[in-house]
């Protein structure tokens, strides 16, 4: 569902399984509370896909939008 909370344990389940898979062609994906403030720890935790949906679509009109992916997106650079 939109809105969801993010789960802070799930930090230390993404490096380990980034550590599991490490050397394989496998990418990390995150969905549930990928905003600017938890973007940049699952990056470093090692997931490389964030899906976020609330985030992205508060404010009004596609030029927030576009204004809300840039800033997650500028977030989650490691």
């Amino acid at each position: 569902f939109g809105g969801q909370s993010f789960i802070g344990g799930m930090l230390d389940k993404i490096a380990t399984l980034r550590q599991m898979t490490e050397g394989r062609d496998i990418v990390i994906e995150v969905d549930g509370g990928i905003t600017t403030e938890t973007a940049p720890l699952v990056a470093a935790a090692g997931a490389r896909a964030l899906v976020a949906g609330s985030a992205v679509f508060k404010g009004d009109g596609e030029a927030a939008y576009r204004a809300n992916m840039d800033a997650i997106r500028s977030a989650a650079t490691i």
